[in-house]
């Protein structure tokens, strides 16, 4: 039986986090190969580190003239990203980092499974929602990236001067018989730009936002905060601590609240179902509680490279299904056809629309009028319905 009464803690990480500009970097580099064209494939990395950017990896378009084309557009794609996130301090300036590009052409060993309309790897990937939130998201998750998008969205608009784009959110939510309360205690590490401003006076800064942000009576005279508990923090980003491409995969998911299959998601192109079927599960899985099917649903599907057909489909509803778990397997199956060349063409992954998913979260966003977060739709519905 599940406990019912429990604290579970997520963290998220704000879209100047050093790992954070590198998974950006990443998705703004596979957008502009997208709008080159959509059959354009990528595995790009990013490295960063004080005034420095490397880039490496494969990518593949079908003439070397575009490919030469997009590399030497790099540095300027590199320069954009980090000048919109908003870093002009002496260790890390958009103007004067230096980048080296290391990119090269897609290995036709690894492509010719893929021209098969196979998998790009071999791997697992799961999907999850649940009825936490409006969104179908784990309430801890969704409200940690909620607080740091508010806190950018703020500075970017000029209303708080005073902080700078690195920064770091970690709530613990308190359930009451299987539901989200409140939160026991906040933790908010962010960038100041003012070397004067004591832990106190951010906390002054940032609470009306958290405050805000978080549902009525969620914190409470017995909240903890924890607002930049070691003091200072003016050196930050790839200056303060080195970032990488793929080193978040918990914040870009549910925050610990499912499980993940081990692959990250920034850089990779649809072929990869790293990135297209954990797309597709969570897909699955939001639709599946989106019917009323289950309050809770984990989807797990497995791939091996080359290989066109999924080799397992899993279910688990966490004891909150009203259909049994092995009749949304078979109607999962039946209404998406969850190949790698179905899953995108569902889903229309063949477009630049992965820059925006670098912070804040892959899942529980918007799906917009240009395809972004496709995956979000819960358009399903009556399929899965029907297929039950």
């Amino acid at each position: 039986m599940s406990r019912k009464n429990y604290l579970f803690t997520s963290e998220s990480v704000s879209e100047g986090h050093p790992d954070k500009i590198c998974d950006r970097i990443s998705d703004a580099i596979l957008d502009a190969l997208l709008s080159e064209e959509e059959m354009a494939r990528s595995a790009c990395e990013t490295f960063a580190t004080t005034n420095r950017v490397v880039i490496g990896g494969e990518i593949g378009l079908s003439s070397k003239e575009k490919l030469a084309g997009v590399l030497e557009g790099v540095d300027g794609i590199v320069r954009d990203c980090v000048k919109a996130i908003g870093y002009e301090q002496d260790g890390f300036h958009w103007e004067t980092v230096e980048i080296d590009n290391l990119l090269h052409e897609q290995s036709a060993h690894i492509a010719q499974g893929v021209d098969k309309d196979g998998a790009g790897d071999q791997g697992i990937m799961f999907g999850y929602a649940c009825s936490e939130t409006p969104e179908l998201m784990p309430a801890p998750i969704h409200y940690s990236h909620a607080v740091l998008r508010d806190l950018a969205e703020a500075r970017h608009s000029g209303a708080t001067p005073q902080l700078g784009p690195d920064a770091k959110s970690q709530l613990s939510v308190k359930y009451v018989d299987g539901k989200p309360v409140g939160v026991t205690s906040i933790v908010l590490s962010t960038q100041h730009l003012d070397e004067s401003m004591s832990s106190a006076d951010v906390r002054d800064v940032v609470e009306p936002y958290i405050r805000k942000t978080l549902p009525d009576g969620w914190i409470s005279p017995d909240t903890e905060w924890h607002v930049n508990p070691t003091g200072k923090f003016v050196i930050g980003g790839p200056d303060g601590d080195a970032g990488l491409t793929g080193r978040k995969i918990i914040v870009d998911t549910y925050g610990g609240a499912a499980p993940h299959g081990g692959g990250a998601f920034s850089g990779k192109d649809p072929t990869k179902v790293d990135r297209s079927a954990a797309y597709a599960a969570r897909y699955l899985a939001k639709n599946v509680v989106a019917s009323g099917m289950a309050k809770r649903c984990t989807i797990q599907l497995s791939y091996a490279i080359g290989v066109a057909k999924p080799l397992s489909i899993y279910c688990d509803t966490h004891g909150t299904g009203e259909v049994p778990e092995a009749e949304i397997e078979k109607a999962v199956a039946q209404a998406m056809d969850l190949t790698p060349r179905g899953i995108i063409e569902h889903l229309q992954l063949r477009r630049p629309i992965y820059q925006r998913t670098a912070a804040y979260g892959h899942f529980g966003r918007e799906a917009t009028a240009d395809g972004g977060f496709s995956w979000e739709r819960t358009d399903l519905i009556d399929a899965l319905k029907s297929a039950v």
